[in-house]
């Protein structure tokens, strides 16, 4: 059984959305940098959070995430780095794992502390998740209840490939199991080429039940320039 959150976020707390995706290595960072691209032209100070980074490369004399410099890139307001990715890790495993090895014990109400710290600085956070939505932070908590205890929207980043269709209906079936709303979904072709794939988005346009925000063909090296040519339809309530 999943465990009780710490409190949520409070009535009429700063806007918010939790980015996850329906495996790891599908696309979360590009569409949530797209993300920060299209919701920065209806707001001042937008900002990408990585709660959980693993796996660090050299930067300097600094070590850093690739995930996290793309967010800091796309984001219009620079934040104190323990507010926008409290926790980096330097093997890139499992945020679970990755901590054991660390020897680092990872909390939600720490991520939590440091989401609502940060909301408290812009008008819009972009929280993006790490792999899929189950992925454990401790033998007991799982991102997932990071995004419980924020009470964001949420969206699903469906990287389309064979097994897609699977894979993103239980996604969306567990998010709204744990009391949230699926706000959205991306569909990012991830197969240079898949058969069927406009059958495929049709499928899950009527299963997963949410808004398509954008539908981005295959690229063979995605990065944090492709994002801004990345149109994202942003529901009504995010602008």
């Amino acid at each position: 059984m999943t465990p009780s959150p710490p409190e949520t976020a409070p009535a009429g707390a700063v806007r918010c959305v939790f980015v996850t995706g329906t495996d790891t290595g599908v696309g979360k960072t590009l569409i949530s940098a797209a993300l920060l691209h299209a919701l920065a032209r209806h707001h001042r100070a937008v900002v990408g959070m990585k709660p959980v980074a693993a796996g660090l490369v050299r930067d300097g004399e600094a070590w850093i995430n690739d995930d996290v410099r793309a967010l800091r890139a796309a984001s219009t307001l620079a934040v104190p780095p323990e507010l926008d990715n409290p926790v980096a890790l330097p093997d890139p495993l499992s945020p679970h794992l990755a901590a054991a090895r660390a020897g680092r014990r990872i909390a939600v109400a720490e991520l939590l502390a440091a989401q609502r710290a940060l909301a408290a600085r812009c008008d819009f956070v972009v929280v993006e998740g790490a792999g899929g939505w189950r992925v454990p932070i401790n033998d007991s908590e799982t991102l997932a209840d990071l995004a419980r205890a924020i009470a964001a929207p949420v969206l699903l980043v469906v990287g389309m490939r064979l097994g897609c269709i699977n894979h993103a209906v239980l996604s969306a079936e567990a998010i709204r199991a744990d009391g949230l709303t699926l706000a959205g979904w991306v569909a990012n072709q991830m197969d240079p080429e898949m058969n069927a794939l406009p059958e495929n988005i049709e499928t899950l346009r009527r299963r997963l039940a949410a808004p398509l925000l954008a539908s981005c063909s295959w690229r063979a090296a995605p990065d944090t320039p492709d994002a801004r040519r990345i149109a994202i339809e942003l529901p009504q309530a995010w602008r």
